[in-house]
């Protein structure tokens, strides 16, 4: 496993006591993790894994696979099936009063009139590079 966490470093281009720091350990366990001293234990492991969530598991802690989770690309304009869209009907009806007074046109698109009450939160974030590849970011949930 060592050899897998000095690849993720690199792959990450991070430090050792930049990974300690955002995993909430002592910067003196990974460095007897990674001189071989001592084994990860459990507990490092799955605080990797909760900071990390794009790590795959298998491949952390067998060497299986490849090092980031397999993803499910979705085309930028499907729908998705688990999260419908919303209807028209329900947004006018919530914004009635705003779409009378003329705040809103008809051009207006369903992402400017949904009301504050639906406030939507960032479920990831996702970076695509030139190469094909893409690296996505889940913010922690509050």
């Amino acid at each position: 496993m060592k050899e897998r966490i000095l690849e993720f470093l690199k792959a990450e281009n991070k430090t050792s006591a930049q990974f300690a720091e955002e995993i909430g350990v002592q910067p003196s366990g990974i460095s007897h993790i990674l001189s071989g001293r001592n084994k990860p234990s459990l507990d490092f492991v799955l605080k990797m894994l909760e900071k990390y969530r794009f790590i795959s598991t298998d491949w952390l802690l067998f060497g299986k696979g490849n090092m980031y989770k397999e993803t499910v690309m979705q085309s930028l304009f499907e729908e998705s099936a688990d999260k419908p869209e919303i209807s028209r009907e329900i947004i006018r009806n919530e914004n009635q009063n705003d779409i009378q007074s003329g705040k809103y046109s008809a051009n207006t698109r369903k992402s400017e009139v949904i009301s504050p009450k639906n406030e939507l939160t960032v479920e990831k974030i996702v970076w695509f590079y030139e190469n094909n590849s893409f690296r996505e970011y889940f913010p922690e949930s509050e």
